[in-house]
């Protein structure tokens, strides 16, 4: 009983201290950018470590239990595919952040007090074009744009926004479950014990990643409606340092250890 509960506690820290790793928080910033609330942000965290956790367990769990052995060509393929997916993550940001600048530049430039363009929100849903406020007319109605049509769809619960997490933390759990069950199954032994300790430790990342996110969502609420240029200057920020680490991680991995060599050589970490 006290050997169980030892693999708990310690499955249980262990997966928050590993949501903080350096790629989880980069990745989760970018997306945590464009909200204003630390409780919606901490959604995106919950998302995220449940994504991370469902291909901890596939994984995990094969290699335990069935004895799979995953190639070195295999291991870095998905560790590539990380550095990718951070490099799509921070172009999407920058993307997102410099159109805003545009927007707002042209705006302070092209304003006549009367019929102007400047950026607004319907919903989740931003956009801009030439309007007037006087009559206050819009060019079209509100319920008219993508994101709204969407809701109805789907219910308007939004549970659509929680899949772009969802997937990165499938990714993230791909490229390190590896590591993770050689591990625990050399330090445990048994498989069924490995298999509760990756459960505990899946559940632990989850928690980390929704304080990790809720941390990190911060200073954008902060600087949401009293430092606008400063929520831009993050959301590039955080763009700029997903694309560079994201370069950095391809590059080791395809260049470095040689996925795209004759030998690839891969460590699980």
């Amino acid at each position: 009983m006290t050997s169980l509960a030892v693999v708990v506690v310690l499955g249980f820290f262990l997966g928050m201290r590993h949501a903080t790793d350096p790629d989880h928080v980069i990745a989760v910033s970018t997306i945590v950018a464009r909200y204003r609330r630390p409780r919606h942000a901490a959604l995106i965290g919950l998302a995220w470590g449940v994504g991370h956790t469902l291909t901890i367990l596939a994984v995990g769990g094969g290699i335990i239990l069935l004895g799979w052995v995953i190639p070195a060509r295999v291991g870095l393929s998905l560790e590539f595919s990380v550095g990718v997916m951070l490099m799509v993550l921070g172009v999407l940001t920058l993307r997102g952040a410099l159109r805003r600048v545009g927007e707002g530049v042209a705006c302070a430039e092209g304003d006549d007090g009367v019929t102007h363009s400047h950026p607004h929100r319907h919903g989740d849903y931003v956009h801009s074009h030439r309007h007037h406020h006087h009559p206050d007319t819009h060019p079209h109605p509100t319920e008219a744009t993508p994101l709204a049509r969407l809701d109805r769809w789907l219910g308007g619960m939004k549970l659509y926004q929680l899949a772009r997490p969802l997937v990165v933390g499938l990714v993230h759990g791909l490229a390190g479950s590896a590591a993770v069950a050689l591990l625990v199954l050399a330090a445990i032994g048994n498989g069924w014990w490995a298999l509760a300790y990756l459960l505990v430790f899946g559940l632990g990342t989850v928690v980390g990643m929704m304080l990790v996110t809720a941390i990190v969502a911060w200073p954008f609420a902060y600087a949401s409606g009293r430092l606008d240029g400063w929520q831009r200057a993050l959301r590039v920020a955080s763009g700029v340092v997903s694309l560079a680490f994201g370069l950095v991680l391809a590059y080791r991995m395809g260049i470095t250890n040689g996925l795209f060599g004759a030998r690839p050589t891969w460590t699980p970490h």
